[in-house]
């Protein structure tokens, strides 16, 4: 529809064309929607999530969705002392000291990373570990800090001059890490062969990329300059992702924002939408004990605020919905009903817009620079 046309038929044409796509989708979510309530019923559907009722029992509850969390990813191998993490190199940027750091992941990998603190910082400083995106751009990665491909400024600069600390790491298959694997296949034939190999050793490749951002984790909290009661994670997609599943394994992280991924996994199910996401998302065994709405009530007290596009493919709105109402209890319960926060804006697709990231600027100055 970008086109010059001047002739009234072209443009009617172009229209039927696009209403008879319109069509032709909508009947095949509506195939796909029986399919996958089919299947949903065949299994018996998903146990419900029932939020205790009094806060004195949310941390029990808690430790045993974790447990279940833990035992679905499968076999880990301990995480290694933080203190064998290696500062490469370290430059002076002006306002800001950029370290390149690597690790030793204890499972077969070099892991490298970028580190950005500020100079000019009275005492401890708040710190964010930033989360990149899939997005099949297995060559990007860390770099993600210093782009604006997928946010409305580039990351990493914006953040360390609000006087954050700010990490990021290369997941599994991306950026230095990219064919690097057991067979060294590249793009997403590499990274179906990572997934295959950690399930040969009873783990899967999530759970190895959320170890790898723990590890980071110890790394942040071991760091002298470091205000460990005040950290951060937030990320896009993969990256919202990753947020969200880390808070709720690990409680050191304080405050969160996750950009245009927060999906219920039966809601994905039924509108055909596996195809969405890739192949590291997919954990064994989850939805025999729960959905999403389990692992995002882990998160409270703690903050996190959760900001998506209705018209995000990857994270239908009626799953989100659904999760809002399951897990504000919880905060409430907590008497924190303000730290969690969920906005679906109309229109909205798999994007980060400048207003999300005013929000995200907004959320993180109030959790965690006071």
């Amino acid at each position: 529809m970008h086109t010059r046309l001047k002739a009234s038929g072209w443009r009617l044409g172009i229209l039927a064309a696009a209403w008879l796509v319109k069509g032709i989708m909508a009947e095949a979510a509506g195939t796909n929607r029986a399919a996958g309530e089919a299947l949903l019923q065949a299994m018996g559907g998903v146990p419900t999530f029932n939020l205790r009722a009094t806060a004195a029992e949310l941390p029990d509850q808690r430790t045993e969705v974790r447990a279940h969390l833990r035992k679905a990813l499968g076999e880990l191998p301990p995480r290694p002392d933080p203190s064998t993490v290696k500062v490469v190199s370290r430059v002076d940027r002006g306002d800001w000291f950029e370290e390149r750091i690597e690790f030793d992941n204890g499972a077969g990998s070099r892991v490298p990373g970028v580190f950005l603190l500020p100079k000019k910082a009275a005492g401890k400083v708040p710190a964010i570990l930033y989360c990149h995106w899939h997005g099949g751009e297995y060559d990007g990665g860390k770099i993600e800090l210093f782009q604006r491909k997928h946010t409305p400024v580039e990351p990493g600069p914006e953040l360390v001059r609000r006087g954050y600390a700010v990490l990021a790491i290369d997941a599994p298959c991306f950026g230095e890490r990219h064919g690097q694997g057991p067979d060294g296949e590249r793009g997403s034939a590499g990274e179906m062969s990572a997934s295959k190999l950690e399930l040969w050793l009873g783990r899967s490749l999530w759970g190895m990329m959320l170890r790898d951002d723990l590890i980071a984790l110890d790394y942040l909290c071991s760091r002298p300059e470091i205000d460990t009661d005040r950290i951060g994670a937030t990320g896009i997609s993969m990256g919202a992702t990753r947020t969200w599943w880390l808070m709720a394994l690990d409680g050191r992280i304080r405050s969160g924002v996750a950009v245009a991924c927060l999906t219920r996994y039966q809601d994905l199910i039924v509108a055909g939408g596996l195809k969405y996401h890739g192949i590291y998302y997919y954990v064994p065994g989850l939805l025999r004990h729960f959905d999403t709405e389990a692992v995002i009530a882990c998160v409270a007290p703690r903050s996190l605020l959760c900001l998506n596009g209705d018209q995000d493919l990857g994270s239908p709105p009626s799953g989100i919905h659904t999760i809002e109402q399951v897990v504000k209890p919880a905060w409430a319960l907590a008497g924190r009903p303000d730290e969690f926060r969920s906005v679906i804006y109309p229109g909205v697709g798999h994007t980060y817009t400048p207003e999300m990231w005013a929000e995200m600027l907004s959320w993180f100055d109030r959790t965690l620079r006071h």
